[in-house]
């Protein structure tokens, strides 16, 4: 018998999972997120595997998804001096890397650019030609003032050789120790996106060899020494922890993704809308054929604009720990909440805030705490919270639907307690699944490991069919690089969307292709 751990980091809890080679779920734990997240992590994994007896070498996976990331770029924390490269000159002078960034941002990451010759047009064919000498002047600046680089080619998703002649030569001046990141890896047409993205990417290089060095040593200090090592990634799907040290920015609002994926499981449903309720936030997302519906618009993170891959999710300012007031004789719920304190703050735990949780103890929906603690609140009042509620969860559904007709919808996260009604305006029934609390440590326990590959290709001098199938031929390489099985990887989409709005023959090509873990 072997084990998968599945660990999910969340702003209130910390979850852990036990699943054996079947996928049944053995043990589970939810513990408060600490201040410093490691500590939540590794107290998780001591709890639950105290509720088991097994012998630790046989967990042979252990997944992670986690805040770190996303944490790190919204407190403006631990983030990494960056050396900033735009290749095209003299096309892209008129705007600098990095001018829309929020100032506090912009400080802590890097003011420091070099906008150089080079570049592509969107046929592939040369703006200008790369300048070695020039490459090599900055890259002599760069020196002992920079963690890391990012580099962005202008149509660098159209042809990369730049991009990748220039991370050469860094290498030569700099050694092979220096973290260099590349647009075309991360991010898709759109270069000041791209640009910001990969920016993103390089300043987080240095939290993510912390975030995987810790895990490591913290599974084995628990005694977990055999375990291939995963973080997840926000499509639903994991990598390696020496392809999440590459490409860190993949990390970034997993969390959401993870409970998608642990829906659809727990569920048995292919296509549905879930509602995960935490103890800050809602997240509302959709999941099409098992995995999670994927944006197509620019996403902002921190204040930063960009357009890297990101699950499509509605995020509400309701959870169990959302502050409850009335105003003016109305109930407000949240956006503010106790967050991981709730445990401390709420009423029923001996605080003196009114919480969301309070007023489901209150309603009876569930026991938690010292249910005399809330008697004093009037049923009325409650009730009307509870309406304010529902009217909340209502709204973001029926943003995320795409008709009018009436949706399931699957319930997941601890925050779960608080609707036990299923008379919700355009939600057909709502699927509360068993072990729901703990979907989104499921889903990273269960996840399979994939890879993206996405590429404007001009038609001239190749087929179609040629270009769709060197596409393909990438994903798989790339869910092999990110720890897939190779035997077992096979292409879920791909999107071919000619584009009517360049000269010439162009269309972009995105492939995914999905494996199981090494060793299954």
């Amino acid at each position: 018998m072997s084990y998968r751990l599945g660990v999910d980091v969340g702003g209130t809890n910390t979850d852990a999972v036990l699943l054996n080679d079947r996928l049944e779920l053995i043990a589970s734990v939810k513990v408060t997120t600490t201040e410093e997240v490691s500590v939540g992590i590794f107290k998780a994994i001591r709890l639950v595997l105290q509720k088991v007896d097994i012998d630790k070498n046989d967990i042979k996976h252990a997944m992670l998804g986690t805040t770190h990331c996303t944490n790190a770029i919204v407190e403006r924390k631990g983030l990494c001096k960056v050396g900033i490269i735009r290749i095209g000159r003299p096309a892209t002078l008129s705007i600098e890397p990095m001018a829309d960034w929020p100032e506090d941002l912009k400080k802590v990451v890097s003011e420091n650019f070099s906008i150089i010759k080079g570049g592509y047009e969107f046929d592939g064919k040369e703006i200008s030609q790369l300048d070695i000498e020039e490459v090599r002047e900055v890259a002599r600046k760069l020196k002992g003032k920079v963690d890391s680089i990012a580099i962005t080619c202008v149509f660098s998703p159209v042809r990369s050789d730049h991009e990748r002649q220039v991370a050469a030569i860094l290498r030569e001046e700099l050694g092979e120790d220096i973290s260099i990141s590349l647009s075309n890896k991360v991010s898709s047409m759109g270069l000041l996106e791209r640009e910001n993205s990969v920016i993103l990417n390089a300043a987080l290089m240095k939290l993510a060899k912390a975030t995987a060095e810790g895990f490591k040593k913290g599974l084995k200090e628990a005694g977990i020494k055999k375990a291939e090592i995963y973080l997840c990634q926000n499509d639903g799907t994991l990598m390696s922890i020496e392809y999440a040290q590459k490409y860190p920015i993949f990390t970034v609002a997993c969390g959401p993704t993870n409970s998608i994926r642990g829906a659809s499981f727990l569920s048995n449903k292919d296509n549905s809308i879930v509602v995960d309720i935490g103890g800050t936030t809602t997240d509302i997302g959709i999941i099409v054929n098992r995995f999670p519906r994927e944006s197509l618009l620019a996403a902002d993170i921190g204040g930063v604009r960009t357009n890297f891959r990101m699950p499509d999710i509605i995020s509400i300012g309701l959870g169990g720990g959302s502050i409850i007031r009335e105003s003016d004789g109305e109930v407000k719920i949240g956006p503010d909440s106790v967050g991981y304190r709730l445990t401390k703050e709420a009423l029923v735990f001996g605080g003196k805030t009114l919480t969301a949780t309070d007023i489901a103890v209150r309603l009876g929906f569930v026991k938690i705490g010292d249910p005399s603690k809330v008697k004093h609140i009037e049923e009325e009042f409650a009730k009307r919270a509870y309406e304010k509620m529902i009217s909340i969860i209502a709204s973001g559904i029926d943003k995320m639907k795409l008709s009018a007709k009436s949706v399931p919808v699957v319930l997941v996260g601890g925050g779960g307690i608080l609707i036990t009604d299923n008379d919700i305006e355009g939600v057909s029934n709502i699927i509360k699944p068993n072990n729901y609390p703990v979907a989104n440590a499921i889903g990273a326990s269960i996840a399979q490991v994939s890879g993206m590959f996405e590429k404007v290709f001009v038609l001239e001098g190749i087929t179609r069919d040629n270009a769709i199938k060197t596409a393909k031929d990438a994903a798989v390489n790339e869910a092999i690089v990110a720890g897939a099985n190779p035997s077992t990887v096979e292409i879920v989409d791909i999107e071919d969307v000619p584009l009517a709005y360049h000269p010439g023959n162009a269309t972009r090509i995105k492939v995914k292709a999905v494996g199981n873990l090494k060793g299954l």
